[in-house]
């Protein structure tokens, strides 16, 4: 039996390595239809995951692709703690002429059962987070489940003729904006991700620190080397879109930032005070995404870019560029400590001089950042800055 110092080194190595076989993972998995599941436009199919404690598992998942001459673009939906294959977000994007998959995580169907989804006979893993499964085989645990099922879902996206596979992204939300961040980092063949709320650093600053604690050290130490974002972001080739609220209870804009300033490539920030954390609206609907991904794959009106920032005689400022007229822009601030999720934060207007935003910090102010506003109403951020 191995021990916990022999898999911490295993661990580390996986930080440097991906433990995935992305050979095996980038060929298009074999799919079965689902009988009673209809959802007009889209198909109910299962596809193969990987083995789970040495026997074959399936995948639940929602797949649609849109009526339209020529190849069109995909996207991978990637739903959070409590979710499942969510239709309705699947035909959100094939609304928008994109083919779509949405499936389910945690060896599950979209279908209640008491007070959860029922599970199926050769579902993988049940989720979140796989804690309790650290004393398990690592191929064994949901998170390496849950990124080979979302790779696989890519992987079988690119093989459909309709499907335009160099026009792919990504987005998840919370514990999936987790996922995404991993997925993304793992598998190059993305060409954006688009984490909502989720984010690295979990052993610092999040709502799981008391699960850490009661997993112990060298268990919580080994969890956080082998499934903290924050162990693959540096991969990432891709451009990210971060989308995030100032009080998010679960990924907090301090762990949020050290993760966004990971990745060596392209990043917008879009962060609302006080945006809501839900499946549904809050989540799936970010305008700010689907104006991203036009942008990249269809030639639409990119988000404004912030080409910089700082303080200067007691003033906010942000430079930036844009092809759709920034109309407003806010600095964001709140004057308290402590906890991030329970802090107050107001917003002043800030002034607008051709590309350069600018507004005095307000006295006491610990923590703002600015926000430009567009005449679509897409909001862009600058980074926020921590201050004594």
């Amino acid at each position: 039996m191995r021990t916990i110092a022999v898999l911490l080194l295993l661990a580390r190595a996986a930080a440097a390595q991906s433990s995935w076989d992305l050979e095996a993972l980038s060929k298009a998995p074999k799919t079965a239809a689902v009988e009673g599941f209809e959802v007009d436009g889209l198909k109910a199919i299962y596809y193969d995951g990987l083995p789970w404690k040495g026997k074959p598992t399936r995948v639940f998942a929602w797949v649609g692709i849109p009526k339209v001459e020529g190849k069109v673009p995909a996207m991978v939906l990637v739903h959070g703690g409590g979710g499942t294959a969510f239709s309705d977000w699947a035909k959100l994007w094939t609304g928008r002429g994109y083919a779509a998959i949405a499936m389910d995580l945690c060896g599950a169907l979209p279908r209640k059962a008491g007070k959860g989804w029922e599970r199926h006979e050769q579902g993988g893993p049940p989720g979140w987070g796989g804690f309790d499964q650290i004393d398990g085989a690592e191929n064994d645990h949901w998170t390496h489940h849950a990124v080979a099922d979302v790779i696989l879902a890519h992987s079988l996206l690119r093989s459909f003729p309709e499907v335009d596979p160099e026009r792919i992204g990504i987005t998840g939300i919370s514990w999936g904006g987790y996922l995404t961040c991993i997925s993304a980092s793992v598998d190059a063949r993305f060409k954006f991700a688009a984490p909502v709320y989720g984010c690295g650093f979990l052993g610092e600053n999040s709502v799981w620190l008391d699960t850490f604690a009661k997993m112990g050290k060298e268990k919580a130490e080994l969890w956080l080397k082998l499934w903290d974002p924050s162990q693959y972001l540096r991969q990432a080739k891709m451009p990210f879109l971060w989308v995030n609220g100032t009080n998010d209870f679960a990924y907090p804009l301090d762990s949020y930032q050290k993760s966004y300033r990971l990745p060596a490539t392209g990043r917008t920030l879009a962060i609302r005070v006080r945006m809501a954390h839900a499946h549904g609206g809050p989540g799936e609907k970010p305008e700010e995404i689907h104006a991203y991904a036009n942008a990249l794959f269809n030639g639409g009106v990119p988000l404004a870019t912030v080409t910089g920032q700082g303080v200067e005689k007691g003033e906010a400022w942000a430079t930036f560029t844009s092809k759709a007229p920034v109309v407003k822009a806010e600095l964001s601030y709140t004057r308290d400590a402590g906890k991030w999720q329970p802090r107050k934060w107001e917003s002043a207007e800030a002034k607008l001089q051709g590309g350069r935003a600018s507004a005095p910090i307000p006295d006491g102010a610990r923590v703002f950042y600015l926000n430009l506003f567009d005449d679509r109403g897409l909001v862009v951020s600058s980074e926020h800055v921590e201050q004594p």
